[in-house]
């Protein structure tokens, strides 16, 4: 099924462990297709609060394929198409690697020789920075330096605000007994964007649920906290990367993004700071987003190697 206003394909794809995804293609249209993005969206949200930013990548020749996350949006909610074990915030850092390395592969397929990017949001921008990381069950070699570049947008390295860490402790080792239990996970609307539309349809979206698994909660503070710890040190030298986040930023913490940054050993790196701006760049109001979305194609674009051919 498409939409001729977004310009997206949507399809129920089956992933890792035979989960079912509910993903979005942007594919350019009459023009060649230079490079394919896989998009990872943030922590209780979902692809379709980007339709407003992937049209403008798919105008300028480059493919988009995102999906939502296991455990969020309608993989998790739609009652017709999920996975009989899918549930609302059932998920762990291992799982959502796995799922990008299945999100990369199947991007590599259907869009062929073109690079292919990763680009990340919050919870996404830390999975993406983790990907070319981790040390437990890494991707192939190959996969990683297949990678053209990555993009962290607003990354969850810390928390704008961090939890105690008696709270931290507790929920640690509760993870391991109930690792599905569900707990009130709030983000304050409010701090989303400069934007009070957009905020007032975050807070009322019904794919939006204030809430997480001790599981996926534990792994993505503990997985933010060791990007920064000792994980950056395993940054492929010759990956670029590109970093952005706004310097008002209330929900994850632009400092650290900043030291990330400074730490990390890719001889092509570039950090983006935003003045004044919150959590969602892609959408802050008076030209904020669409300098957001411009500096980011153009960066891939930038990015793209000039050995690779193109495809219609």
């Amino acid at each position: 099924m498409s939409s001729s206003a977004t310009t997206y394909t949507e399809a129920w794809l089956s992933g890792p462990q035979q989960t079912r995804f509910y993903t979005r293609t942007y594919k350019p249209e009459g023009i060649q297709t230079k490079a394919a993005v896989v998009f990872v969206h943030g922590f209780i949200e979902h692809v379709a609060r980007y339709e407003h930013v992937f049209p403008a990548w798919s105008a300028r020749g480059i493919a988009v394929f995102t999906f939502d996350q296991r455990g969020f949006g309608r993989t998790a909610l739609d009652s017709e198409n999920k996975s009989k074990g899918s549930a609302y915030a059932k998920t762990s850092w291992k799982e959502q690697l796995e799922d990008i390395e299945w999100a990369v592969e199947h991007a590599k397929n259907e869009f062929g020789a073109v690079p292919v990017f990763l680009y990340g949001h919050s919870m996404g921008g830390a999975l993406v920075l983790a990907f070319p990381t981790r040390e437990t069950a890494p991707p192939s070699a190959e996969m990683v330096s297949s990678l053209a570049g990555v993009i962290a947008a607003s990354p969850l390295i810390l928390q704008a605000k961090p939890a105690s860490k008696a709270a931290r402790w507790i929920g640690g080792k509760v993870s391991r007994l109930s690792p599905s239990l569900t707990i009130p996970a709030p983000v304050n609307h409010k701090d989303i964007s400069h934007d009070e539309a957009v905020n007032e349809a975050y807070l009322k979206d019904p794919l939006v649920k204030q809430m997480g698994s001790l599981r996926g909660i534990s792994d993505m503070l503990d997985g933010g906290e060791g990007l920064l710890r000792k994980d950056y040190a395993r940054w492929p030298k010759n990956l670029p990367l590109l970093l952005v986040h706004g310097s008002a930023d209330k929900v994850t913490s632009h400092k650290a993004s900043e030291e990330f940054y400074n730490a990390v050993p890719a001889e092509v790196k570039q950090f983006s700071s935003y003045p004044d701006g919150f959590h969602e760049l892609h959408n802050e109001p008076n030209g904020v987003k669409e300098q957001l979305i411009n500096e980011c194609i153009t960066w891939v674009e930038a990015h793209i190697p000039s050995t690779i051919p193109s495809k219609l």
